[in-house]
């Protein structure tokens, strides 16, 4: 059953500047969207202002700390849209290979630097949308996920992919936005969409749709569909209220049977 949210209480006309515009732009991403072409030139910069400084950075390092909570100790990690690897000074044990995957050629190389800079082994994987992983079945021990759930779509053949390459009794790890809440869409009036406007001639109703196509309770409800949930926290409230929360840290477990 989905988590209760005041979304499907509110009227379309509160949808659009919260959540974006989704009756109109849908979900998939119009690849020759003059807004879609800008925002692949101005997101290294919009993350540089936006999630590494001030609110956002203490905003992702409160989902970065779930890390703490595994031992990667000799582990094979597989992670899906690293970013630049901002959890790893939370990490607990060193693993025996960590591979990095990711459709952003310049995040990745960010992410590669971090792991060098720690001393751990690792490989890289460009991967394009919807490209299945190239690795072998029950071949990872921890598949790592950090906001990036929110951003595959349609989002249940990537859990799919995750749940055939992890070993029985693996782990899934994360956090993701919780996106499609009162007070995430709040704060991005405050923030990110500001910073829009001022830089760029973005319409932040496409990329909202497009950038983040799935909604938080929507994410726990297909993963729990599929993988085994072990633990499931929320900030900075810490009350299991989707609306009153800005990130929703995880850990599955893969099943000994379900497939």
């Amino acid at each position: 059953m989905s988590a209760f949210t005041l979304r499907k209480f509110f009227p379309r006309s509160l949808h659009k500047p919260l959540w974006g515009d989704r009756s109109r732009w849908g979900h998939l991403i119009n690849q020759e969207d003059h807004c879609w072409k800008e925002w692949q030139k101005t997101y290294s910069n919009f993350y540089a202002a936006n999630q590494r400084a001030g609110i956002g950075k203490m905003v992702n390092n409160a989902g970065y700390r779930i890390m703490a909570q595994i031992d990667m100790t000799g582990k094979r990690v597989l992670e899906i849209g690293a970013g630049d690897i901002g959890h790893i000074i939370y990490w607990h044990g060193s693993p025996d290979e960590y591979i990095l995957v990711d459709v952003n050629a310049e995040m990745m190389a960010k992410a590669e630097q971090r792991l060098v800079e720690k001393g751990c082994p690792h490989r890289s994987i460009l991967l394009e949308r919807m490209q299945t992983l190239p690795l072998a079945d029950a071949s990872v021990d921890v598949v790592v996920s950090f906001y990036s759930l929110e951003h595959l779509y349609p989002l249940a053949p990537y859990l799919h992919e995750m749940n055939r390459v992890l070993v029985p009794g693996g782990i899934l790890i994360g956090a993701i936005p919780t996106e499609g809440s009162l007070a995430w869409g709040v704060g991005r009036m405050l923030t990110s969409r500001r910073w829009l406007h001022k830089n760029t001639n973005i319409d932040p109703d496409k990329i909202i749709c497009w950038e983040h196509p799935n909604f938080a309770d929507q994410i726990i409800t297909e993963c729990d569909g599929i993988f085994n949930r072990s633990k499931l926290n929320y900030w900075p409230m810490a009350i299991p209220i989707i609306d009153i929360n800005l990130i929703m840290q995880f850990i599955y477990n893969k099943g000994l049977t379900r497939v």
